[in-house]
Parts: structure tokens; sequence; C-alpha cells
């Protein structure tokens, strides 16, 4: 059996210090190996640290590491995973209050909107076009992205690593 590798980014956004230690168990239990991050503070809020964790791994890691995180309070992060043969890329955002967001990316990182879903929003706004939006930008995660946007700017001065090639 071919395993299909791919690889993406962890975006720890914004987590307690005390939390720090556990989501770095988190990301060894599912990469399986042990993880040391650099945390840094995160200046668009206070008291809580950032990092960015690059991986790589067979198709589906991406998904194991959302699920990993997902639901810890106070905790902000975002997974994405690039396409691969014969997979979709994918994002998985996270926030407090939102909870968990996903989304299938093409191979520039945008999000794709099913057919099915697009029927949807026009079936559930029932032709109403604020409720057709309202369906739209829930299935583009717009409320995520809001949330999300003033850490991913705090972070612009943020070292960057960059992935050799995965085969």
């Amino acid at each position: 059996m071919n395993v299909v590798l791919t690889r993406g980014v962890l975006f720890v956004h914004s987590a307690p210090a005390v939390m720090c230690p556990h989501i770095e168990s988190s990301i060894a239990g599912v990469m399986d190996q042990r993880t040391s991050l650099q945390w840094t503070a995160q200046p668009a809020a206070p008291n809580v640290l950032r990092t960015e964790y690059l991986w790589h791994g067979p198709a589906g890691t991406g998904a194991r590491l959302a699920s990993a995180l997902r639901g810890w309070a106070n905790v902000r992060y975002e997974v994405t995973e690039e396409p691969s043969a014969g997979v979709d890329g994918s994002r998985w955002s996270h926030t407090p209050e939102l909870g968990i967001f996903h989304a299938v990316t093409d191979v520039h990182g945008n999000i794709m909107v099913s057919e099915d879903r697009i029927r949807y929003a026009y079936e559930a706004g029932k032709g109403e076009p604020a409720a057709v939006y309202q369906e739209l930008s829930l299935a583009l995660g717009e409320a995520w992205d809001e949330e999300l946007e003033p850490f991913r700017h705090a972070a612009a001065g943020a070292p960057v690593r960059w992935l050799h090639h995965v085969g």
C-alpha cells in the first residue's frame, strides 16, 4: 500500500502558557515523535503565546492534528494540509467561541465550496439575498476568519521556516 505524503502548518494563534505543554504532547502523539516548539508572546492578546509547527506526513495528518486540539478552552488555532496525489487540501480553524470549521482547499489555498453546499444556501435562503449570503458566509468560514485575523496579523513578524519537499 502506497502512503500519500503531504505537508502543512499548524498555527497556534493563542494559548495560555499552561496549555503549551499539553499542545506539544498532543502534537507529539499525532506525529509519533517528540515535539518542542518555540513559543512567543501573542501581541494581539495579553497573557497568551503563539507558535507555528511545520509538519509532513501521510495525508490526513492535518485532520488528526485539528482533532487532537479540538475543543480546548482559550486556544485558537488553524491547521492547513496541502493537496497531494488524489487528496484535496484542507484547512481547519478553531476558536473557543465558534468551535471548529473545516474547508476543502485548492492548490492555492482557496476554499472550495461544493455544488451541493451552494444549492443548500439557495434552498435554505428561500430566495432572500440576506439569507443566501448568510449561508455562503458560513460555508466560507467568514466568522472564523474575522475572529482569527487580528491574531494572524500580530504574527506577521514571526520567523518563517521552510519545509523541504515531501516526495
